[in-house]
């Protein structure tokens, strides 16, 4: 690794913002831009939209869907149980690394649930109507049975995607379930060694410089497993602030400090606003309980002002509101209406 250089909270919130395209919008393939920033979360379909919006110049709706419909992108349970849109690399690559780990937290948080025997069985049962082609969730409740906890499970023992039309902008929940060899091709020849490699490599590409415990958090992985991929990998060290050991793949941007943000839109569940990403205060903690709490653990739709949080938004009657935690700067405002102006133009 290399020389032991510290990094100030400002540089680790501009590198955040220059890996998330956050900083600059690009003209990339939907593949590329969600391999550069590690996927979107997906539980409420418009955020993967809106999040590619915020990131890819000239970004349509309709270029999700159809990247959906011709299976360039992937979208299912992943990282910490929770839907994802990722690339079909990352997608197994993900699922490979984790798969072991997920299934074993599982099983213990329903320990008076099915067993793993059974839960293997109704795998088998699922495989052979997936052969068919894609099933609707409430058929696959029915055949794995053991209630809700069953659909939840069943991806630890089957790779599954949702699969178009569900899980679009236009039909929001993602109720329809492939085959991911079927739809996808693969799986890749990976051991889940290899795949946890390549899972820290896409988290330090999309969010780094970052501590092994953030890396961790963000994957769902052990610290062990980590620490142990990230000896694998040619990389920088630097220090953070408070002392914290910093891993980052070479060549990374580090801006200045002083780059210039712009303003910018994000979905509920981004995964910048995520404790992982905690250090590069794009939400600064004093606005936390505003975004996330008991009532909205989903957290809300909010907008950047200089790199951070600075208020919530909402669309309504055709037009994007504004709800800044503070009296917003003339400057500030005049950047955000007219952003919230082409953030309308995609929800109509």
């Amino acid at each position: 690794m290399g020389g032991e250089r510290t990094l100030s909270e400002p540089e680790l919130n501009r590198a955040l913002l220059a890996r998330q395209l956050l900083l600059e919008r690009k003209r990339l393939s939907l593949p590329k831009a969600l391999e550069r920033i590690g996927g979107i979360q997906a539980q409420y379909a418009p955020s993967m939209y809106i999040g590619l919006w915020s990131r890819v110049e000239g970004f349509e709706r309709d270029q999700l869907t159809r990247a959906l419909e011709r299976r360039k992108v992937a979208q299912g349970t992943s990282l910490r149980a929770t839907i994802h849109l990722l690339t079909p690399a990352d997608w197994w690559a993900f699922t490979i690394a984790i798969r072991e780990r997920r299934r074993q937290m599982w099983l213990r948080y329903h320990r008076d649930g099915p067993s793993a025997e059974q839960m293997a069985a109704a795998a088998r049962r699922v495989r052979k109507r997936l052969a068919e082609g894609p099933v609707e969730r409430k058929e696959l409740a029915g055949m794995i049975g053991f209630g809700p906890q069953g659909v939840t499970g069943i991806t630890l023992w089957l790779d599954l995607v949702r699969v178009p039309p569900s899980g679009t902008w236009e039909r929001r929940r993602a109720d329809r379930f492939a085959d991911a060899a079927a739809w996808l091709g693969g799986p890749p020849d990976l051991s889940r060694g290899e795949a946890t490699v390549e899972l820290v490599r896409s988290y330090l590409r999309g969010f780094g410089p970052a501590t092994a415990h953030e890396i961790a958090d963000w994957g769902g992985l052990s610290l062990e497993a980590t620490r142990l991929a990230i000896g694998k990998l040619e990389l920088r060290s630097f220090r953070s602030e408070d002392g914290a050991e910093l891993v980052d793949l070479p060549r990374m941007p580090l801006p200045d400090p002083e780059t210039p943000a712009p303003p910018r839109f994000l979905p509920i569940w981004d995964s910048t606003l995520l404790v992982h990403a905690r250090r590069s205060q794009i939400l600064p903690e004093e606005h936390r309980a505003e975004v996330f709490s008991t009532k909205t653990p989903q957290s809300v739709p909010t907008f950047l002002v200089d790199g951070r949080v600075a208020g919530t938004w909402r669309y309504e009657n055709g037009r994007v509101e504004l709800s800044p935690f503070a009296p917003l700067a003339r400057a500030d405002r005049r950047g955000l209406e007219a952003e919230a102006k082409r953030l309308a133009a995609l929800h109509a």
